[in-house]
């Protein structure tokens, strides 16, 4: 619970209250510590000591302009899956030269527009899309900069929504890779740069990434003999954290020196990807109880937050804790589910927990929210979505406005 503390039974994020927020701007609103982002950040940069590297921040768990720039001023690049996101990544001031393109459905028109923009590469997924890349390239008279997306097959004991290895959409298989890099080097208008792999999300071992560094070195090897020579070798993100407490925190120390050992004094330069880590534990959503209620023998607590909010429970069946902003004394620990008011039973933020027995108009927070809370947030039930706030020590400023209703009707 990095960043968030208890003081006086109050629930504080770094050194501000974040009742006190709740006051000022209303509920239900999300919360980042600035000072956990950046330690995140920092912690990484010190795992990858002694190799040339670049960590391109997985974009999609939350692009707000405001968490961009904190980190491109720390020297972070950005991993993006869209064109959208490469106009944020931009608009945030992150060089072109630490972008990097992914995601197997790049339209024309966002190849054009990573092109123009020279960033540093686009990891191809398919023939079709690299020919589409060759196609692109040749109208603007460039070389694009690519890395194949390989995809080893091995398993990375994560959820299967987010697990993006064998039977999954995502890279080429081996023997398919090594006939694109073949295909590739026959374009006029491609420059093969790399390798690119990224086996899943919220990994908590960090021996599949190791195992994935070794095959992705002797491909490179393989590929050299072939006169076909890498600069890039990009692991991808997924470095898992802890949402119970009790897990295990991805171990760093071992992984930075198992890159260490395998890397050596090689030439190649290492990309990494990760999202989560820096901004999953960071987060919370704050909300308020509405209501409470028994019925068929359950106890409900039913928040003004919803799955369009924070969607992760109803899609994922994820854990995320949930502490009171405000601990009072004399509460009994009960059985209770946790939901919101969207129409769907899906909308939940905890079913059958036992937790603090939680009154009409408390505040509490659903902690670990910091990666794909409001990223994946809609205006499901057209709710308006929630305001986003940034904390520094005892200080906080919004940095996303909520949404109000004339805005869910922009351009209808």
């Amino acid at each position: 619970m990095e960043g968030f503390n208890y003081r006086n039974k109050k629930l504080y994020c770094e050194g501000t209250d974040i009742k006190k927020i709740a006051e000022k701007i209303g509920t239900p609103f999300y919360v980042y510590s600035g000072n956990v982002i950046e330690k995140n950040y920092m912690t990484l940069e010190k795992m990858l000591t002694g190799v040339d590297h670049i960590i391109c921040y997985a974009c999609k768990v939350n692009s707000n302009l405001s968490i961009f720039k904190m980190l491109k001023g720390l020297g972070c690049g950005a991993d993006i899956i869209s064109g959208g996101e490469l106009f944020k990544a931009q608009k945030s001031g992150i060089p072109s030269k630490k972008i990097v393109f992914a995601g197997v459905g790049k339209t024309e028109k966002e190849i054009m527009y990573a092109l123009e923009e020279n960033i540093l590469l686009l990891n191809v997924e398919s023939f079709q899309e690299l020919s589409l890349i060759n196609k692109v390239a040749g109208k603007l008279k460039k070389k694009a900069p690519v890395s194949i997306r390989v995809n080893w097959g091995l398993d990375p004991h994560t959820h299967r929504y987010i697990n993006t290895s064998k039977g999954t959409k995502f890279g080429f298989e081996l023997k398919e890779a090594l006939r694109a890099y073949q295909e590739a080097k026959k374009l006029k208008n491609i420059e093969i740069k790399g390798i690119h792999s990224h086996i899943g999300s919220n990994i908590k071992e960090h021996s599949a990434f190791l195992k994935t560094l070794e095959m992705s070195l002797q491909l490179a090897a393989q590929l050299k003999k072939k006169k076909i020579f890498l600069k890039y070798i990009n692991l991808g993100g997924g470095l898992g954290i802890s949402y119970k407490g009790k897990e295990k925190f991805f171990d760093t120390k071992e992984y930075g020196k198992g890159i260490r050992q395998l890397l050596g004094n090689k030439e190649y330069t290492l990309i990494v990807e990760p999202g989560r880590f820096i901004a999953g534990n960071a987060g919370a959503l704050i909300t308020k109880v509405l209501y409470t209620k028994r019925s068929f023998g359950k106890n409900f607590v039913i928040v003004d937050a919803g799955m369009n909010d924070m969607i992760r429970p109803a899609l994922y069946g994820a854990y995320h804790n949930i502490l009171p902003v405000f601990r009072s004394l004399g509460r009994s620990i009960v059985k209770t589910d946790v939901v919101g008011p969207i129409c769907e039973t899906g909308d939940f933020f905890a079913l059958g927990r036992k937790m603090f027995c939680f009154e009409q108009n408390d505040l509490l927070g659903v902690m670990d929210t910091g990666a794909y809370g409001y990223e994946m947030s809609s205006n499901y039930n057209s709710r308006p979505r929630v305001a986003q706030v940034l904390v520094n020590k005892n200080k906080f400023k919004i940095i996303k406005k909520r949404e109000t209703y004339e805005d869910l009707v922009k351009g209808e």
